[in-house]
């Protein structure tokens, strides 16, 4: 009994073989059973096993192909990429809607960023000039009302007066009145219509339009609402009229410039 039992590398060559067999013509049954107990009993160490083979392939993937540096270089330039292109989508469907108004046929916007505000936000600093067609006196579109004329212009910038600002001057109309009035800025976001007569009719609420201009612009365009209508203190017989800009210009990020006949507008003027 205290004899070891020897098995020759045959014997044991020839059990692996016959244990080879039988599971190979065994039930299908019964060898899923098989399988899967050994999936319970080892189950810790496959998965541990699995996970440690997974990251060092990843890790190895990664090192054959790029270095590290370059692969977050990459990553960074394909997220600036990804940003600029959703951007470019926006701006060809806000210009897209523009000019699908046949009001609009021939004249061309010019999309633009405002760089900075200046003059006690009176007036701001555009990211375009005349590079790009833009010139001395063109009108600026805020969400789809006026809210300025450009009243400098350089190469690659150019200054935006806002209607806000004392010194801007806009011929306008109140709701259906066909008469022609100055509106001028009042400097603390809001602007005022001189010298409009007591005998016409205006109430809060109305819209007030910029008049179209040759050469600037082909149609009347929403630029405020009137918030105060009340006897001017100087002159009993004319209204005080207080008009609030159609858009928060403070909240703009961008801006478009409209451009009339932009075919001639490469050409430079000399003055």
């Amino acid at each position: 009994m205290n004899k070891q039992i020897k098995v020759s590398n045959r014997v044991l060559f020839t059990w692996f073989i016959l244990a080879g067999f039988i599971f190979l013509f065994a039930p299908q049954k019964l060898t899923n059973k098989f399988q899967f107990a050994f999936a319970r009993i080892f189950r810790w160490p496959l998965s541990a096993g699995r996970s440690i083979s997974l990251s060092a392939h990843t890790q190895q993937s990664i090192t054959d192909v790029v270095s590290r540096s370059k692969y977050n270089k990459l990553r960074n330039h394909l997220a600036n990429v990804t940003q600029w292109l959703h951007q470019e989508r926006q701006k060809v469907e806000k210009l897209s809607g523009l000019r699908d108004r046949a009001v609009w046929k021939g004249v061309n916007f010019v999309l633009a960023d405002i760089i900075t505000f200046s003059d006690g936000s009176n007036k701001i600093i555009i990211n375009r000039g005349e590079n790009d067609g833009l010139s001395k006196g063109q009108f600026l579109l805020g969400n789809n009302s006026i809210i300025g004329t450009i009243s400098d212009v350089d190469h690659r910038t150019a200054r935006v007066k806002l209607v806000t600002d004392p010194g801007s001057k806009i011929a306008v109309s109140i709701a259906e009145l066909n008469i022609n009035r100055l509106m001028q800025g009042n400097g603390n976001n809001s602007v005022k219509i001189q010298l409009l007569s007591r005998k016409h009719k205006i109430k809060i609420g109305d819209l007030v339009y910029a008049r179209k201009k040759p050469g600037f612009l082909g149609i009347p365009m929403i630029v405020g609402t009137v918030v105060q209508c009340e006897e001017d203190n100087e002159n009993p017989l004319l209204w005080d009229i207080t008009v609030k800009p159609a858009c928060d210009i403070e909240k703009l990020n961008g801006v478009a410039v409209v451009v009339m006949n932009p075919q001639k507008s490469g050409k430079k003027s000399i003055n």
